[in-house]
């Protein structure tokens, strides 16, 4: 019997208060979540990450400071080794500008603040599952 993989996430978010719901409920639920709430270190991890060190998920804040979550989409799908991840974007923000654009520079999902933590796990499983179809194949 194969063995069930435990879902690395990654969430980029500047509010203290989501990135606690994440880390909580998450890996109550038995998701491998890391968090970020400064994106300038998140694309400093993500530059580092080796062939192989993907997570499976990404969760991506919108509007922070410094770089804000569509420049960073874009960044991390221009690196080699997180091209190939899912984002889901989650933000505050629900006009369709925002939302166009999150999904037009790399998220392929959208949620809106606050949240449904059931909602979220439906995306988070059916990124993934993306995730398994897209991800580089080892030699």
């Amino acid at each position: 019997m194969a063995e069930e993989i435990k879902i690395k996430v990654i969430a980029v978010d500047d509010d203290e208060t989501i990135l606690d719901i994440y880390e909580t409920g998450l890996a109550a639920d038995g998701y491998d979540i890391k968090t970020f709430f400064s994106p300038k270190k998140a694309k400093e991890y993500f530059s580092a990450l080796k062939p192989g060190e993907a997570p499976h998920v990404i969760l991506m804040d919108i509007m922070m400071p410094g770089i804000d979550g569509i420049s960073l989409m874009h960044d991390i799908h221009s690196m080699d080794n997180t091209a190939h991840v899912p984002i889901i974007a989650v933000s505050g923000l629900s006009d369709a500008a925002t939302l166009n654009d999150a999904l037009l520079f790399g998220a392929m999902d959208y949620m809106v603040k606050p949240f449904e933590m059931e909602t979220l796990e439906a995306k988070i499983k059916r990124a993934f599952e993306l995730a398994q179809k897209r991800a580089p194949k080892p030699n």
